[in-house]
């Protein structure tokens, strides 16, 4: 649809217009007639189309004039022009005004015309190149036909000595900056000048200065000549390095909502790169806008001469500025990302302390089965913290262009706390927090709490991500939830719809101590294991049956108990009993919303033998090693070691657990964390954590 501007006419005079290719000019010829005018003719430039339109049909005029019509208030003019003008004020239309039966008119008006092309262009298609004019750049929809430019929060680091992220300030310092923010131009066309009283001005709204930032290029003043110079003395290494002879200037965002653009005449293309300063968050949706208008300084009037070039926009005006064309495009913020298991790794990583460097060795051992790499956290770093999944997690950004990793730091801030901007945070590798201003922070804001399931489809509602999964407290409990600006800033990316599971019932309270998927090798599916208390009493009952009450739990770990534990002293501990019915319960509980939310069917879902001890604040710890707290490399498996009963000089729970697993295509390596890590209530996922590759789907292409 085109956009539309009227312009009014004044007999006796001429006005001077700025018409812009793609609109139209509506004019009012009876109201701008002399007394005693009866009828009118016309006539006009040949770039100029003119319609008379009455009561609703249109008429083209031809250039000559010779044509009259009756004047009437429902008479008016509407003008376009397909071409840009050569010079200033070079297309006109006039309008002569008769008596009657007159041959001389009374009174002529005129409207002198200069045409130009405003466009203000992004990658609206998504492809990673920007396309001119496209007519849904000013919207933004979701679907694989879906139209609207991205942009990436610029949170990495490209210059190894600032201290905080690329978009913490308003300079560019490397062209890899450039290239993790978006291309935006402007393109004009038109003559060598505009005629007196119009400017270009690009700007943002003041609910998204604290969201956007823009950069535009400017050659250093005398330096231009030289330019063309170069590529006969320098060889292209030198001269055709981005910042040689130029400067990126911060134009737009936070302070600065306007920016004035020289008009430079000709056909002109101005390059801006445009930076997100803000994830979407709770009270935004992710989406900014940028505006070109041109704007008049003065209502048409009919004498040129009474025109003149007013003062600068930073000065007052006695008369407000009027927008005659606005021109807008807009960007969706890329969504932080989480990724699940059944996504390749790339790195693993985990700390390095003084009581575990059996453990360390172990987890070395499993890496190197796989394609990925490890990476030690040393003392001096992680100062003592061993859990890195509740520091951290990992995620990233995409845009048609580019997408990079980013970490999302945890608000626990324990000894870890300076890792992931001291160690991860650097070129295309960035960087986010949230932090409670009032809410106490408690151990559900650790990030052993934040998990992401496969894709899954759920009556019919596709996921194509998953959906993220976080642990809280039962519902009219009272009890401990994770703080409200992470939950907020979780939901508000949309793609990865959260879902709220009650895990204030253990000790700890995290979703990985009973919940994870695997991949099924060679397939897109997965399979969800579950800590089960049932599954291991019914595993314990029948290896009883088979004789093997005596077996030994915890077998040549004297630190473990003073007591030698039995199957037999297990099955017979009614107290043991009746509390892991209840955490059965809370298990289940957990299943129920599990199967609901994610489309879930039992055949989906895998129970891995679990026991749980209850605390003197009745909430639940792992009697032993809680296997679902595993690692996922693919399809290799780095599983807790439970040191279970020993049936035939084989723990009965690895037995267990490999019948279930192995025959999908998955390999199980049992880690010995319990000295390391088990003892101070976390396994061998609360010790380690993984960066995987991203996913091939766009998140722009699902509808949330």
């Amino acid at each position: 649809m085109l956009r539309e501007r009227t312009v009014r006419l004044q007999y006796g005079s001429r006005v001077e217009a700025v018409y812009v290719l793609g609109t139209q000019l509506w004019t009012d010829v009876y109201s701008a007639a002399p007394a005693g005018a009866q009828t009118f003719g016309l006539k006009h430039s040949e770039r100029v189309r003119v319609e008379v339109v009455r009561d609703g049909q249109a008429e083209e005029v031809a250039t000559n004039g010779k044509q009259r019509w009756p004047l009437s208030p429902s008479t008016t003019l509407r003008l376009t022009m397909s071409q840009a003008s050569p010079e200033a004020s070079s297309d006109k239309v006039t309008v002569s005004y008769y008596e009657e039966e007159g041959i001389t008119p009374v009174d002529q008006a005129g409207l002198f015309l200069t045409a130009i092309e405003i466009s203000l262009d992004v990658d609206a298609d998504r492809d990673g190149v920007v396309e001119k004019n496209n007519p849904r750049k000013a919207s933004w929809t979701w679907g694989p036909e879906g139209q609207g430019a991205i942009l990436l929060v610029n949170c990495d680091r490209d210059t190894p000595w600032l201290p905080q992220e690329d978009c913490s300030d308003e300079k560019v310092y490397s062209k890899e900056d450039l290239k993790d923010m978006s291309q935006m131009i402007l393109r004009t066309k038109g003559p060598e000048h505009l005629p007196a009283g119009y400017e270009i001005v690009l700007y943002i709204s003041m609910s998204d200065s604290d969201k956007v930032g823009v950069f535009c290029v400017e050659t250093l003043q005398g330096i231009k000549k030289l330019l063309l110079e170069l590529p006969r003395v320098l060889p292209p290494c030198v001269w055709q390095y981005p910042f040689f002879g130029q400067r990126y200037v911060h134009i737009l965002g936070r302070r600065k909502l306007y920016h004035v653009v020289k008009y430079s005449g000709g056909s002109e293309e101005l390059l801006f790169f445009v930076e997100g300063l803000r994830f979407p968050d709770e009270g935004f949706a992710g989406l900014v806008s940028i505006h070109v208008s041109l704007l008049e300084y003065m209502a048409e009037t009919g004498v040129k001469s009474t025109l003149t070039r007013p003062p600068d926009l930073s000065h007052a005006q006695e008369i407000p500025l009027t927008p005659v064309f606005t021109d807008t495009v807009t960007f969706r913020i890329a969504p932080w990302i989480m990724t699940p298991n059944i996504l390749p790794p790339v790195s693993v990583f985990v700390c390095c302390m003084k009581d575990n460097y059996l453990f360390l060795k172990e987890v070395k051992n499993l890496v190197e089965k796989t394609s990925c790499e490890l990476k030690v956290c040393f003392q001096y770093m992680n100062r003592g913290d061993r859990w890195i999944q509740d520091e951290i997690e990992f995620g990233y950004i995409e845009a048609p262009h580019k997408g990079f990793p980013v970490v999302l730091d945890s608000p626990r801030d324990g000894n870890l706390k300076d890792f992931p901007v001291k160690q991860l945070l650097g070129p295309d590798f960035g960087y986010v927090t949230r932090e409670p201003l009032f809410e106490t922070v408690t151990s559900l804001d650790s990030f052993g709490n934040l998990e992401v399931s496969p894709p899954v489809t759920v009556d019919g509602k596709t996921y194509p991500l998953g959906r993220i999964l976080i642990g809280s407290s039962f519902p009219l409990s009272g009890g401990r939830r994770m703080t409200r600006v992470v939950r907020d800033f979780l939901q508000a990316q949309q793609v990865q719809v959260p879902v709220e599971l009650y895990s204030d019932w253990l000790t700890v309270g995290h979703v990985d101590e009973f919940v994870t998927f695997v991949p099924i090798p060679g397939t897109k599916k997965f399979r969800m294991l579950m800590a089960s208390t049932s599954a291991c009493y019914k595993l314990f009952r029948e290896k009883q049956k088979e004789g093997h009450g005596e077996a030994i739990m915890f077998k040549g770990l004297g630190g473990m108990s003073s007591k030698r534990i039995t199957i037999n002293k297990i099955l017979s501990n009614e107290s043991l009993v009746q509390e892991n019915q209840y955490f059965q319960r809370c298990l289940d509980w957990n299943r129920d919303i599990l199967k609901k939310e994610l489309g879930l069917t039992e055949q989906d879902i895998i129970d891995l033998p679990a026991l749980f001890k209850m605390d003197k604040n009745h909430q639940a710890r792992a009697f032993f090693p809680n296997m679902v707290n595993m690692i996922v490399l693919d399809k290799d498996l780095g599983i807790p070691k439970p040191f279970g009963p020993q049936v035939e000089e084989v723990c009965c729970l690895e037995t267990h657990v490999r019948c279930l697993l192995e025959p999908l295509g998955l390999c199980c390596t049992f880690v010995d964390d319990i000295s390391a890590y088990h003892k101070f209530l976390g396994e061998v996922h609360c010790g380690t954590n993984v960066r995987r590759k991203p996913f091939a789907f766009k998140w722009w292409h699902m509808e949330p």
